[in-house]
């Protein structure tokens, strides 16, 4: 391979990368809105707490083994990773709610997995419409853990991840245009 060509088909690996996101993304959409997720909940408070922990926790450490593979430029699309796993923390959380909402007075407004959906997609981008609100006080804990862990997480996967995107732009400007560096 000489020097002037480009790493063989490497938009093909990466279309098939976004692909595989794409049907992850829908898989793990058809499992949050098939799994029956009442199973936790109040019947099972202590059971329901522990896997939401431990799934805050196992999160947190994949996001930051992929955050670690950008800045170090290792791993298979970690950028495509971050993507991934930042759905699956808006999956997490939206089941936590939904979880949460069987209680009576827990939430005011939130009837179904889309409504869980939507409050943490519009907590997640720190819009706050007002239509749902938690009432309890298990679900305002939640809310407070997941802003906390949008500032920390998710601002930091989102930063990386914008750092890998510009970072491979600039690249392929450089390729494209040698002398104007």
């Amino acid at each position: 391979m000489s020097t002037n060509q480009s790493p063989p088909s490497r938009t093909r690996i990466d279309k098939r990368a976004w692909l595989l996101l794409l049907g992850s993304f829908t898989l793990l959409m058809v499992a949050y809105f098939t799994v029956p997720l009442r199973r936790l909940g109040a019947d099972r408070p202590l059971l329901s707490w522990v896997v939401f922990a431990a799934a805050l926790v196992v999160l947190s450490a994949l996001l930051i083994a992929r955050m670690s593979d950008v800045v170090r430029g290792t791993g298979r699309h970690p950028g495509v990773w971050l993507v991934f796993l930042i759905c699956l923390a808006m999956t997490i959380f939206a089941a936590t709610y939904y979880v949460l909402s069987a209680r009576p007075d827990e939430f005011v407004g939130l009837e179904s997995r889309l409504d869980a959906l939507y409050f943490t997609i519009v907590t997640m981008s720190t819009v706050g419409y007002g239509d749902i609100t938690p009432a309890g006080q298990a679900p305002r804990l939640v809310v407070m853990l997941q802003i906390a862990y949008n500032f920390v997480f998710l601002a930091a996967a989102a930063g990386v991840l914008s750092r890998q995107i510009r970072t491979g732009v600039e690249s392929r400007a450089r390729r494209r245009h040698p002398g104007d560096g």
